[in-house]
């Protein structure tokens, strides 16, 4: 016997018995006339599982001995039906060893969808001289006969039995027709439901972010419960919705898939070395939820029920002391974003600073948000020719508005410094200190040219005629907001090179509170008397 053996044959018939053979035969019948009405529905295959039995104490002649022992040692022999999943391929198999030059089947049936197994019609072991031989094919009783051929060895077949009649050609070219079809309809619509799926209810758990580019989420997440409760405000680039984690609430604003980059950018600026800070909003994760088509990007932040300054201001008045509080830690949040701290923190541009995108703590302290547009500077680094006409219009400095930006790092503060000036305004025309009438909230410019300002509007109001929000005549009765006023005029003054850093603002806010004789440690939390409490629904951001 050579190293690669051509098996013996194996032949069905010689080793049945007789009952095995009539129902056998049966089943033949039944196959060929379905085969001959072209209905084939089902997948059959040669079921058989080796069973030996100990050897027979009675003597025998031997033939029938020899007859006897190879039956016993066959076990039962029959024709099963598969089953499997829907859009799963069915095929039958085989599996026997090589006993001393004699084939001993080892077990035959059905075989679940299998790669290997595809689009072949007779049950062939290629691989080089196995242990223990195995085939596999595709086709009602494709198993009955099998064979061992080695890479350099033509197969041959184990049995004489004829293959099953192929289907009527007719009823073959419906079924590669119609199969394909159907299973492209039902891929459709499986995908629709999916879709529809997962825009009426969001999944209940965080998962591990699964977009490759960013860093994972924070480790604080897990795998925590998060339940979505209710959106809070809408923005260009999405919407934020107020959600509990576990016992606390969070906040979570979801940006469609088409507004990556601006998700990526303000998950990046959160990331960078030295971003935690009580006046910057708290960071907690952030994800990546659905298909890269269909998807969504997660940031989870901290939760602050006031809401921004713009809302909060739409429905409150302010005392002198509240204002002096919003003031100096709002300024101090944008000086410690400004700064430079060598070894720790980059300077970081907001670019998009406004009241919409400054939030209130429950003690009345500012914390800044969104940093979807910010820039960071690493030392020694040219930020290179960044697109400098980003941001709301109406909080657009003049160089900006005119596309005149020197692209250096401090020109970009410099901007954020105007837009300062800007939300400063808001605040004092909603402040009661002085003696004086208190309209209804206004955004800046919002008398000039109304709340949704073009762009061609602003550069006529803010570059050619150099307007800016009005301050009134009673403020400058009012000592503190006196200063408050000089210090906005030179925040938004027309030349750049002018404007007061955000670290001078924060001094301007206590020299203003030491003229008025208040001082509010931070010890203490302000308790703020609501003038009006009125429920707005969710905001678009102003343009």
């Amino acid at each position: 016997m050579g190293l690669k053996l051509r098996l013996n044959i194996f032949n069905f018939g010689s080793i049945m018995g007789s009952a095995t053979k009539l129902a056998f035969s049966v089943f033949l019948i039944s196959c060929s006339s379905g085969a001959i009405l072209g209905r084939s529905e089902t997948q059959q295959c040669v079921h058989y599982s080796y069973s030996p039995s100990p050897p027979s104490s009675s003597s025998s002649s031997s033939s029938s001995s020899s007859s006897s022992s190879l039956m016993e040692a066959r076990g039962n022999l029959s024709v099963v039906t598969c089953s499997g999943e829907k859009d799963k391929r069915l095929h039958c198999f085989s599996t026997w060893k090589n006993v001393s030059g004699v084939v001993q089947v080892v077990k035959q049936g059905c075989w679940l969808d299998d790669v290997n197994c595809y689009d072949r019609n007779e049950c062939v072991e290629k691989k080089d001289a196995p242990e223990v031989f195995f085939c596999c094919c595709e086709g009602s009783l494709c198993n009955q006969r099998f064979s061992y051929s080695p890479p350099d060895l033509p197969p041959l077949p184990t049995t004489n039995k004829p293959m099953p009649a192929a289907p009527p050609p007719v009823l073959t070219t419906l079924m590669y027709s119609l199969v394909p079809i159907m299973a492209v309809t039902a891929i459709v619509l499986f995908s629709f439901w999916m879709y529809r799926h997962h825009k009426l209810a969001y999944p209940p758990v965080l998962v591990p972010t699964q977009d490759p580019s960013p860093l994972p989420p924070s480790p604080i997440l897990g795998h925590k419960p998060l339940q979505l409760l209710e959106v809070k405000a809408r923005g260009r680039f999405g919407c934020v919705w107020k959600a509990q984690l576990l016992s606390e609430y969070v906040a979570v604003k979801i940006f469609p898939i088409q507004y990556k980059q601006s998700w990526q950018n303000e998950y990046d600026i959160f990331n960078l070395s030295g971003m935690r800070h009580e006046n910057l909003l708290h960071f907690l994760g952030a994800e990546r939820r659905g298909s890269n088509l269909e998807g969504e990007l997660w940031l989870i932040t901290a939760y602050h029920d006031k809401g921004s300054l713009t809302d909060y201001l739409k429905a409150n008045i302010l005392s002198w002391s509240e204002l002096c509080l919003i003031s100096q830690s709002m300024s101090r949040g944008l000086a410690y974003l400004h700064e430079d701290i060598p070894g720790h923190k980059p300077a970081v541009a907001h670019r998009d600073f406004k009241s919409k995108n400054v939030l209130l703590k429950s003690n009345l302290t500012a914390c800044i948000a969104d940093f979807g547009l910010a820039l960071p500077f690493e030392a020694g680094k040219s930020p290179g020719d960044t697109h400098g006409q980003v941001g709301t219009r109406r909080y657009m400095a003049p160089e900006v508005l005119e596309g005149a930006i020197n692209f250096q790092r401090d020109a970009f503060l410099r901007i954020d410094m105007y837009a300062l000036g800007l939300v400063m305004w808001e605040l004092a025309s909603r402040c009661k200190a002085a003696d004086g009438p208190l309209d209804e909230y206004m955004l800046p410019f919002e008398e000039e040219v109304g709340q949704h300002p073009s762009l061609e509007d602003m550069q006529e109001v803010v570059v050619h005629k150099k307007l800016r929000p009005t301050l009134r005549e009673c403020w400058q009765k009012h000592a503190g907001l006196a200063v408050l006023c000089e210090t906005v005029e030179e925040c938004w003054d027309h030349e750049a090179e002018a404007r007061l850093s955000a670290g001078c603002v924060e001094e301007r806010v206590v020299q203003m509170q030491r003229l008025t004789s208040v001082t509010v440690p931070e010890e203490i939390v302000t308790v703020v008397t609501m003038v009006t409490n009125v429920d707005y629904p969710p905001k678009e951001s102003s343009l």
